[in-house]
C-alpha cells in the first residue's frame, strides 16, 4: 500500500514554532552530529520573504526537508534547492525523491525561466542527474565534504 504524504510549502513567517524547531533540529541532527559538518546553518536565508521550506511528517516526526529559494537570494539569475535532507529513520524509502519533485514543482511554477542550482554531494551525482540536474563544476569541498556544483536546466 502506498502512502499519501502531506507535503508543506510555507515560508518562514507561516511556520508554527514546532515546524522550525523539528527542522532545525533535522538539519542539526543529519548535518551537523551524523556527518560531523560544523557550520553556521543559521544563515538568514531561512528568513528571506521568497524562500520556501518543504518538509513533511510521518508518525509524528518530520521525515524530509529543503528549503527553495528563488533568484537573486544566493544566485544572481538562477533560483536554488538547497539543505536537502532525509531523516536517517526514514531513507530507503524514496522520500529524497518526492522532495525534490516537490522542490522541482515549487521552482518550475514560480521561475519558470531560470535554471536551478544547487550544491550537491559529490555522491549523490546520479540520484540529481535523474532528477535533470547536470554538473557543471569539478568537485570543491564545502564544509569539509565534497561537493559538485549541478544545474537544471528552465522550465519554459
Amino acid at each position: 500500500m502506498t502512502k499519501i504524504l502531506d507535503w508543506q510549502v510555507k515560508s518562514f513567517s507561516q511556520l508554527t514554532t514546532n515546524e522550525l524547531y523539528d527542522l532545525l533540529k533535522l538539519r542539526i541532527d543529519v548535518f551537523v552530529v551524523e556527518q560531523e559538518c560544523y557550520y553556521p546553518d543559521l544563515d538568514e536565508i531561512d528568513r528571506e520573504p521568497k524562500t520556501l521550506h518543504i518538509f513533511n511528517y510521518q508518525e509524528g516526526k518530520i521525515t524530509s526537508y529543503c528549503r527553495v529559494l528563488a533568484p537573486g537570494v544566493v544566485y544572481k539569475e538562477e533560483s536554488a534547492i538547497g539543505r536537502v535532507i532525509v531523516s536517517q529513520q526514514f531513507r530507503g524509502q524514496n522520500l529524497g525523491y518526492e522532495l525534490m519533485q516537490q522542490a522541482i514543482t515549487q521552482t518550475d511554477r514560480l521561475w519558470p525561466e531560470n535554471t536551478c542550482h544547487i550544491s550537491a554531494q559529490e555522491h549523490l551525482a546520479k540520484f540529481y542527474n535523474s532528477l535533470g540536474f547536470e554538473q557543471i563544476s569539478d568537485m570543491y569541498l564545502e564544509d569539509g565534504i565534497p561537493h559538485i556544483a549541478m544545474r537544471r536546466a528552465a522550465y519554459k
